[in-house]
């Protein structure tokens, strides 16, 4: 055979056998890469039935599929991790193509897929800002070490997986020019290079040769190198945090199409439900274990926190990572399907079962320390106590107690910040009520000053257990104070009168003395902008909103019947009420169960902020004051009105408003809501005492706020503090009422 034939023959093998090992090796990685996620997705389907509905309540704007995903709109929250993960979005998106012609070129001697000039200075510049990004990252884990991002191994492994992905591509196209021969097309000019011109220049000056045997074995390993990192990192993807690449955007397009932090009823007459609440992992649906592998362990949530803040052993980043790995465990033991591909470089059976599970917890606040706030101390005991414990199968790990403590369950307030902050659209309270829910409807069990609050709400219909006689004392009172008679619906039904609103007094106004001034000032407003208003007096009850945050869905239900007959009875079309848990049920849960959505349920800052704007009230008096204000959760957060109560005090003349640097979207809890109002904290710093001392940082005379529970945690802070004496609380009503009154 001629010389040439032989070296024709042996290029040729050369050729199809790269073009086969190519196709191996993406083959293997294809299969593992889907049989990884193909097993998750058995996990998740081991959760109960979800209606999965497209996100609805905003389609446009910043909360929108597109704003979330392609916008980045909560994760630039926080602007310097928001620009850093834009570039690793979009860098990646443009380096797929990248990755594209440079796999071709390797399988066809140089001839390259893609036009090239400017699309290769668009490559390497994005390289170099992706290396760029990789090495910010790292400084912000390492260097700034920020007490919400974890460190370790783990961590860091994404890091070398970018890192390294970057670098070959560069090193792969110095040694392609220094392989190519002088006359190739395929080569660019060096303007279009900047990067790996240089670089190749420098391997040159290194002793490596052009067109020597030498750089095209660079080029081969470094095309090769590139090419099984690539696949190791798709292989790693699901089976680490990162698998909120394919999940998040998941995650987001089915989110709820209900208002944020609406609570699924329990049906409660269903015969055939073994159990209520979530007991077991398998007892969330299916779109909640969807949340778990969308976590990207961001620790947004947890740096929000008022409980993780305050040195409480609650960590919502926490609570979903535990959650996802109790879920991976049970299902491979259910399923029988090892959730690691290859397995044996993860796990050893001749270890037998293990499971993680919290061991001792350390003290998460060693002594109080008034007013401070820190995620350090939570952060810490979390990732202490989270650990493996040998020959016990992960089947018999109990989901509440050696997954979830209910020290944790009763530390959250509800307060929904750790959603306000998650870029994958998790949703963490619903999961923390539906384990109470077990808890309470199952098992009984919960701390004894919320039993207390939920048999006084049963027997008395309020928290503290008060006659319920007492529930129309306010009126009487009222008219004492000022000269205003509140009529009762039943007087005016007998009277063949009908008021136009229905003025909610809740148990806060109806029983609490500082809240009825706020109620006091609303009823002088109301009747002097001439609105015709009545109340319910004895046949009001308690809204339900405690007993359903605390998990005790049972006597929500029994409530809220009741409430929604009353309301019907007399033809109640539009409701007024001064405590934003009330207005949140009202609006937004009470029609589950029956109350017409063309009843129109306001909180008494919009319904003052309409009459100013209609010109019916006018705040005349100047108030010298500065007043900072705090946002209410269930106002906020839950019901997106932040500008009711400004708009109600820049109205005033006089009032000058200093935002505190967490406020609105951002704004901390007051450490009253999820049922916490009736609940002593036992650890850590008190919420209310860190809210009240982050108000004093911008020097305030008056802390407003538009909600009873606040204006309570507020002033028990000022007392607290030793700063009663300078600054006072007030509801923004009291403000308005002042201004427009002059007293």
């Amino acid at each position: 055979m001629p010389l040439f034939l032989t070296f024709k023959l042996v290029d040729d093998w050369l050729y199809w056998g790269k073009w086969a090992l190519f196709a191996a090796v993406v083959l293997l990685a294809a299969g593992m890469f889907a049989l990884v996620v193909q097993r998750r997705i058995l996990y998740m389907r081991l959760g109960a039935p979800a209606v999965f509905r497209r996100y609805q309540r905003k389609q446009q704007g910043k909360d929108s599929f597109s704003g979330q995903v392609l916008g980045h709109r909560r994760l630039l929250n926080d602007v310097r991790s928001g620009l850093m993960h834009l570039v690793y979005f979009y860098g990646f998106i443009v380096l797929q193509f990248g990755a594209v012609d440079l796999i071709w070129k390797g399988l066809n001697e140089g001839a390259p897929l893609l036009a090239y000039g400017w699309f290769s200075l668009m490559q390497e510049i994005t390289v170099t800002l992706v290396l760029g990004a990789v090495l910010y990252g790292a400084f912000r884990r390492y260097g700034e070490r920020l007490p919400r991002l974890k460190r370790g191994w783990k961590p860091s492994l994404v890091m070398w997986f970018i890192g390294t992905l970057m670098l070959t591509i560069l090193f792969a196209l110095a040694f392609e020019r220094l392989a190519a021969a002088a006359s190739s097309t395929h080569i660019v000019e060096t303007r279009f290079a900047p990067v790996s011109a240089q670089l190749a220049y420098l391997l040159e000056g290194a002793g490596i040769e052009p067109h020597s045997m030498t750089a095209g074995l660079g080029l081969e390993v470094f095309w090769w190198l590139h090419l099984l990192v690539l696949l190791s990192f798709l292989v790693y993807v699901p089976q680490s945090k990162h698998f909120h690449l394919l999940t998040a955007p998941v995650n987001l397009w089915f989110r709820r199409s209900t208002p944020p932090g609406r609570l699924v009823p329990l049906s409660l007459e269903d015969e055939e439900a073994e159990s209520f609440g979530a007991g077991k992992v398998e007892d969330f649906t299916q779109k909640q274990l969807l949340d778990l592998y969308a976590c990207v362990e961001c620790g947004r949530c947890t740096n929000v926190c008022p409980a993780s803040n305050t040195g409480k052993l609650l960590s919502p980043m926490h609570l979903i990572v535990k959650l996802r790995d109790h879920l991976t465990e049970k299902g491979a033991a259910i399923t029988s399907k090892s959730p690691w591909i290859p397995a044996n470089l993860w796990q050893s059976k001749e270890n037998g079962p293990s499971a993680h599970v919290m061991g001792a917890v350390l003290p998460a606040w060693e002594s109080e320390a008034e007013g401070g706030t820190s995620i350090a101390p939570t952060m810490a005991a979390q990732a202490g106590a989270w650990s493996v414990r040998e020959g016990l199968k992960p089947e018999e790990v109990q989901l509440i107690g050696e997954v979830i403590t209910e020290e944790e369950l009763w530390a959250c307030t509800s307060c929904r910040n750790c959603e306000e902050q998650c870029p994958v659209g998790n949703e963490h309270v619903d999961k923390i009520i539906d384990m109470r829910r077990y808890l309470v409807l199952m098992e009984g069990r919960l701390p004894s000053d919320g039993q207390r609050a939920l048999q006084n709400i049963e027997r008395q219909s309020n928290p503290w257990g008060l006659p319920r006689a007492e529930r129309a004392a306010w009126i009487t009172e009222c008219e004492s104070r000022t000269g205003i008679r509140v009529p009762t619906m039943q007087e005016l039904k007998q009277q063949g009168k009908k008021a136009d609103v229905l003025l909610w007094a809740g148990s806060m106004g109806a029983y609490d003395m500082r809240s009825r001034r706020v109620l006091y000032d609303v009823v002088r407003l109301l009747s002097h902008a001439g609105i015709s208003f009545g109340a319910l007096g004895l046949e009001e009850k308690s809204s339900g909103d405690t007993a359903r945050r605390i998990g005790n869905e049972l006597l929500f239900q029994e409530l809220c019947r009741e409430n929604i007959e009353t309301m019907s009875k007399y033809g109640i079309q539009h409701v007024v009420t001064a405590c934003p848990h009330t207005y949140n049920t009202f609006k937004n849960e009470y029609p589950d169960f029956g109350l017409s959505p063309d009843i129109l349920v306001e909180h008494h800052t919009e319904l003052l902020e309409r009459l100013l704007a209609e010109g019916l009230l006018e705040p005349r008096h100047t108030i010298d004051e500065i007043v900072t204000v705090h946002d209410s959760c269930y106002l906020g957060r839950y019901n997106d009105t932040y500008e009711a109560p400004r708009n109600l005090l820049r109205a005033i003349p006089g009032v000058m408003i200093e935002e505190m640097e967490r406020s609105r979207e951002n704004g901390m809890c007051c450490g009253a809501g999820g049922g916490m109002m009736w609940m002593e904290e036992h650890s850590g710093t008190r919420v209310n005492h860190a809210r009240v001392a982050q108000a004093l940082e911008v020097k305030p005379s008056v802390i407003s706020s538009a909600c009873p529970y606040c204006l309570t945690m507020m002033e028990d802070g000022l007392k607290a503090l030793s700063a009663d004496e300078k600054v006072i609380a007030r509801d923004v009503a009291e403000l308005l009422a002042e201004s427009v009154f002059g007293e």
